[in-house]
């Protein structure tokens, strides 16, 4: 019997049919990368083992570190409220303290700046309806006895979120005379459409004939 003859390198490699179905060109360079790996060479020089764990540990210390930071900081701002924000007691809002019935609305301090003490509470601001001056420096203190709220008043740069517990404090001027809404823009439950409230500038004069004798200026709801 005739002697078979031996196979060439082509037909003895796994991927011989990638020449009979491509270029010449791309089984040679598949031909000359085979061959070299059969022969141990590092097809890319400068890239060994080593370095690919080095890099492989690197990237899992980063993401590691990235969501370490993650857990932490979610940890951390849920069980400690940040230094600057101030509590209050809010079961015992109506009782006594800043935020009973007697102190909200506005007030007029001895250096002629306003205060306006306001609670947000399902499903109504008290008091409803604010007068406050023209050209008077304003701070908003709101706070809420039963859930998150939101403090905005439309056309300006006050808005807020008012958390139980916390004090909310905004601070505004108000240029001209006029009237504004005051709505709750976080949802509160059912009854969030219809809590809302107005604010009514009136001109410092004016503002100091009308209620310049009142230790608190409210107006009719």
């Amino acid at each position: 019997m005739p002697a078979r003859a031996a196979p060439s390198p082509w037909q003895a490699w796994p991927c011989s049919s990638c020449w009979r179905s491509g270029s010449p060109s791309s089984s040679s360079s598949l031909l000359r990368e085979a061959a070299l790996a059969d022969a141990g060479e590092n097809l890319f020089p400068g890239v060994t083992e080593e370095s690919e764990r080095r890099w492989a540990r690197a990237v899992a210390v980063i993401v590691a570190l990235v969501v370490a930071v993650m857990i932490y900081s979610g940890l951390h701002w849920t069980a400690v409220a940040p230094s600057n924000v101030e509590t209050i007691d809010a079961g015992r809002l109506h009782l006594s303290g800043e935020f009973m019935e007697a102190n909200l609305g506005t007030a007029i301090q001895p250096d002629r700046s306003a205060v306006v003490r306001v609670i947000a509470q399902q499903y109504s601001f008290v008091p409803r309806c604010i007068v406050v001056p023209t050209d008077t420096p304003i701070t908003f203190r709101v706070t809420s006895p039963d859930v998150v709220h939101g403090f905005l008043i439309a056309g300006t740069n006050v808005n807020s979120m008012v958390v139980p517990g916390y004090v909310a404090e905004v601070r505004t001027r108000f240029d001209k005379a006029g009237e504004h809404v005051m709505p709750c823009h976080e949802y509160c439950s059912v009854g969030h459409e219809g809590m809302w409230a107005r604010v009514k500038v009136l001109d410092r004069l004016e503002f100091d004939r009308v209620h310049g004798k009142q230790g608190r200026a409210s107006c009719a709801g």
